[in-house]
């Protein structure tokens, strides 16, 4: 037994890295009166969309083709957003795997019309599934970190889908369990 990786297929053409600079991307917005929920102030669900939109953009950009949302981890909401806000939705590719990527994406306000530095607003991860025509996951370049915050997000992002992978086999072996037993649900 090697410690050598495994032989790639002759079929399988290894894809060349990205740097996450190359599709790391900035959405930004003006909040409006269209944008509010009862309380005034803009509803989670459209800075949801903003953030959807953003990762979605980085990643077909990263992917080089569509990709479709699989899933949305650890949406924060950590201030309320106004009317009147400049909203910066900052995404970029953090970790990929052989067809799928997790985006992290943060969401800054500021008044549009002061200069005062924005303030961070909210925060999410997202994974994408690259698809082709079909809509068949296809493979996905592997991220190449950049810089030690580029780094860190890489490790932190491995830990999330360690921890996204064994929630889903909790849950699978807990159904199958309750199946078993006669209680489905």
């Amino acid at each position: 037994m090697t410690d050598q990786a495994p032989a790639v297929e002759a079929d399988t053409p290894e894809i060349p890295g990205k740097p996450t600079s190359a599709s790391r991307t900035t959405l930004s917005h003006i909040m409006t009166h269209n944008d509010t929920n009862l309380l005034g102030t803009v509803h989670g669900g459209v800075i949801m969309k903003l953030v959807d939109d953003a990762a979605g953009a980085v990643a077909g950009r990263h992917s080089g083709g569509p990709a479709v949302t699989a899933s949305m981890d650890e949406m924060a909401f950590l201030e309320p957003v106004r009317v009147g806000d400049l909203v910066h939705v900052k995404a970029q590719v953090n970790w990929t795997g052989r067809t799928s990527m997790e985006v992290g994406v943060r969401v800054l306000a500021e008044r549009w019309n002061e200069s005062t530095p924005p303030t961070q607003v909210g925060s999410a991860y997202l994974v994408f599934a690259a698809v082709d025509a079909d809509g068949k996951p296809r493979p996905v370049p592997p991220v190449c970190p950049e810089t030690e915050k580029d780094r860190r997000r890489y490790q932190e992002a491995q830990i999330r889908r360690t921890h996204r992978l064994a929630r889903r086999r909790a849950i699978m072996e807990l159904r199958e369990k309750r199946a078993a037993e006669g209680l489905d649900d």
